[in-house]
C-alpha cells in the first residue's frame, strides 16, 4: 500500500470518519479546537505537544507516562498539579528552592544548579564519549542536553537580560519544536567534543553567575523588553522570570540527563 503525504496543506474543517492512521507521523500539525470521538491513542509517542484548555472525557488513561508541565489539569474533579508538585518535592527538597523571589533566592538555587551539575558531568565521564552523542528512548544525548542549556541561558540570560541581540555560538541547540529563525543556529546533528561543549557551557554559567551575584531587589521587580528579530521577542517580559525559566531548563534537563546516563551506564 502506498503511503499518502499531506504537506504544507489547509486542512481546516476537515473531516476523519473511520479513518485507520496507524503508524502515522504527525509534525507542526496544528489541531487547535479539534474535536475527537471514539480515537484511539494506544501506544502513541507524543511529545511537544500542548494540550491547553483541552477537554477529555470518557478516556481511559493506564498505564501512561506524562511528562511535562502541570497547571490547573483537573482529573475526576480534582487538581492534581499541586499534588504532583508537592510530591516532587518531597522527594527532592532542592527543587522547591527553584522558584526565588528574591536576589538571596537566586543566588542559592544557581549554587545548588552548579553543584549538582558538577557531580552529572563527572558521571557522564566515566563514560566512552561516543556514548554521550547517544540517544537514549529519542531523547537527546547528553551533549545535546548541554548544548540546549547553552541556548536557554544565552537567550533567556544574554539576549534578555543582558541586551546582547544575538549571543549565539554555533553549538547551541534550540529545542526541537522550535520554528526556527534566521541568524540563529540550530545543527541537531553536530557532534562536538564534550570539552568543546563544556566550554561554552563555563562561559555561559560565568555570565549567569555574574547577573546572578549581582542582582539588585530593584532588578527583580522589574521588565525587560526586546523587539529585534530573533528569540526570544517579546516585551514587558518579568525580569525575574527570564532567570526562573533557565533555572527551571537547568534543574529539569539535570534530571533527564540523570536518567539516561543509568541507562548507559547499565549498558557499559
Amino acid at each position: 500500500m502506498s503511503m499518502t503525504e499531506f504537506r504544507e496543506q489547509d486542512l481546516t474543517g476537515a473531516r476523519f470518519e473511520r479513518v485507520n492512521l496507524r503508524g502515522a507521523t504527525f509534525t507542526q500539525v496544528f489541531l487547535n479546537d479539534a474535536s475527537m470521538h471514539a480515537v484511539n491513542f494506544t501506544g502513541a509517542q507524543i511529545r511537544g505537544a500542548l494540550f491547553n484548555e483541552s477537554r477529555m472525557r470518557g478516556v481511559e488513561l493506564v498505564s501512561v507516562e506524562i511528562s511535562g508541565e502541570l497547571q490547573n489539569v483537573v482529573v475526576n474533579g480534582v487538581d492534581i498539579a499541586p499534588l504532583v508538585d508537592a510530591e516532587l518535592n518531597r522527594r527532592m527538597p532542592e527543587r522547591a528552592k527553584m522558584r526565588p523571589d528574591d536576589t538571596d533566592g537566586f543566588r542559592a538555587a544557581r549554587a545548588i544548579l552548579e553543584r549538582l551539575w558538577e557531580d552529572t558531568v563527572a558521571r557522564a565521564t566515566t563514560l566512552p564519549e561516543a556514548e554521550l552523542h547517544r540517544s537514549v528512548d529519542n531523547e537527546w544525548s547528553f551533549i545535546q542536553t548541554l548544548r540546549h542549556l547553552n541556548f536557554a541561558s544565552a537567550a533567556w540570560v544574554g539576549r534578555m537580560i543582558l541586551g546582547n541581540a544575538s549571543p549565539w555560538h554555533q553549538l547551541d541547540l534550540p529545542w526541537d519544536e522550535a520554528p526556527g529563525w534566521d541568524g540563529i543556529p540550530w545543527d541537531r546533528e553536530a557532534r562536538p567534543s564534550l570539552d568543546e561543549v563544556l566550554t561554552i557551557r563555563r562561559e555561559r554559567q560565568a555570565m549567569v553567575r555574574h547577573v546572578m551575584e549581582s542582582l539588585t531587589d530593584e532588578q527583580l521587580a522589574s521588565e525587560v523588553t526586546r523587539t529585534e528579530p530573533g528569540w526570544p521577542r517579546v516585551e514587558n517580559f518579568p525580569f525575574k522570570e527570564c532567570l526562573r525559566i533557565v533555572l527551571n531548563e537547568e534543574w529539569e534537563h539535570r534530571l533527564y540527563a540523570e536518567r539516561d546516563l543509568t541507562l548507559l551506564e547499565k549498558e557499559n
